[in-house]
C-alpha cells in the first residue's frame, strides 16, 4: 500500500518543510487540508481556483521531496443548519473537488454531515437508536429532504471533475458506519461517493475494520491510519462518554465554524485516539493493510496523528514505524 500523512498536524510548518518531514519518515504521500473545520495553510484554494497560482507553480513545491499529494481533506458539516457553518462547509467541499480536479488529485476526503431533526430546526440531531417512531420520521426527513439532494449534487460535481469523494464514517454524522455509508450511496445513486476507511471511529463502536473493508469492498476509496485505545474506565462509562467540558475562550479552543468550538476531552476517558500501534498491534495493522490491498493496491493510507501523549514529530514516528512494519509483513 502507499503510505502518507494527513498534514493537519504539521500546519505550523511551511508546506515544503512538512513534505521533507514526511519523506524522512519513509513515507511518500501528503493529504492536504482544503477547507471545512481546519484552515488551509498548505493549499491556496482560492488562488488556484482564480488562476493567481497555477497548478504547476503549486506542485513545484513537491519537486525533489519524494512526496506526492495523497488526497485532499475537507472534513466539516456541510448539512449543518447554522447558516454560519453549513453553507460555508458545503462550499468548501465544492471548492475542494474543483481544486482536486485542477491538481490531478482523484480523492477528496470529507464527512457526510448532519442536519437538523425537522424543518425549522436549529441544531444537528444524531439519531442512532430509533426505538421511537418519531426518530424514524426525523431520519426520513434528514435523509430524503436534506442529505440525498445535497449528495446527489456532490456526486455529479465529483464525476465532472474526475474525483472520488471518500466519506469518513464519523460519529455525529448521518454516515457513521458501513451500513449508513452504503445507504447514502444507494439513495443518491452515487458513482463517485464511497468510504474513507478510518478504523479509529469504528473501533469504539465495536466494529471490526477488517470485516468492514470486506463488507464494503469497492466502496472503500481511501484510508486513514489512526488507532484507538479502549480504557478500563469504559467498563463504567461506556463508549458513549459525554463528560466533555468547555475550554475557556482565553485558551483559544479549536473552531468548528461560526460560534462552535471543540470541547475538552475527559481526563479519565473511556477511550482515546492513540498513535498507530498503541491501541492495536502490528498484527492488526497488517491485516488491515492487506484487506485494503485486496480492494485497491494503489490506495493511499495516510497517518492522522491525534495522540495527545506525543508531540507531532514523535507521534508521527511511532505511527510510521508501526505502519511500515505492517506494510512489509508477509502476505497472509
Amino acid at each position: 500500500m502507499k503510505l502518507g500523512v494527513y498534514t493537519a498536524i504539521l500546519h505550523d510548518k511551511p508546506l515544503r518543510e512538512a513534505l521533507e518531514i514526511i519523506g524522512s519518515l519513509g513515507l511518500t504521500g501528503a493529504e492536504i487540508n482544503a477547507g471545512g473545520f481546519l484552515p488551509t495553510p498548505h493549499l491556496p484554494v482560492d488562488d488556484l481556483l482564480s488562476g493567481a497560482v497555477t497548478p504547476q507553480e503549486y506542485l513545484a513545491t513537491f519537486d525533489g521531496t519524494g512526496v506526492s499529494i495523497a488526497g485532499l481533506n475537507c472534513n466539516g458539516n456541510p448539512l449543518h443548519p447554522d447558516p454560519e457553518v453549513g453553507p460555508e462547509d458545503a462550499e468548501d467541499l465544492r471548492k475542494a473537488i474543483r481544486v482536486a480536479g485542477l491538481l490531478g488529485v482523484d480523492r477528496v476526503v470529507t464527512m457526510s454531515g448532519l442536519p437538523h431533526a425537522h424543518p425549522g430546526g436549529q441544531w444537528p440531531a444524531w439519531h442512532v437508536n430509533t426505538w421511537d417512531s418519531g426518530y424514524l420520521d426525523s431520519l426520513d426527513y434528514q435523509w430524503d429532504e436534506v442529505a440525498v439532494p445535497f449528495w446527489t449534487e456532490i456526486d455529479a460535481l465529483a464525476r465532472e471533475h474526475g474525483v472520488k469523494v471518500a466519506i469518513e464514517m464519523h460519529p455525529q454524522n448521518l454516515v457513521f458506519n458501513p451500513p449508513t455509508l452504503k445507504r447514502l450511496v444507494d439513495k443518491a445513486g452515487a458513482t463517485n461517493v464511497g468510504a474513507e476507511m478510518d478504523p479509529s471511529h469504528l473501533f469504539w463502536q465495536g466494529i471490526d475494520p477488517v470485516a468492514a473493508i470486506e463488507w464494503l469492498g469497492p466502496l472503500v476509496f481511501h484510508a486513514a491510519a489512526k488507532d484507538t485505545r479502549i480504557n478500563k474506565n469504559c467498563e463504567i462509562y461506556g463508549v458513549l462518554d459525554e463528560r466533555f467540558t468547555r475550554i475557556p475562550a482565553s485558551q483559544n479552543p479549536t473552531g468548528l465554524g461560526g460560534k462552535h468550538v471543540v470541547n475538552k476531552w475527559p481526563e479519565d476517558s473511556a477511550w482515546d485516539f492513540v498513535a498507530v500501534g498503541r491501541g492495536h498491534d502490528v498484527d492488526f495493522w497488517t491485516r488491515f493493510l492487506q484487506a485494503l490491498e485486496k480492494v485497491d493496491p494503489e490506495m493511499w493510507v495516510n497517518i492522522e496523528h491525534e495522540d495527545v501523549e506525543f508531540d507531532a514529530l514523535d507521534g508521527l514516528r511511532v505511527a510510521a514505524e508501526s505502519l511500515t512494519s505492517a506494510n512489509s509483513a508477509p502476505v497472509r
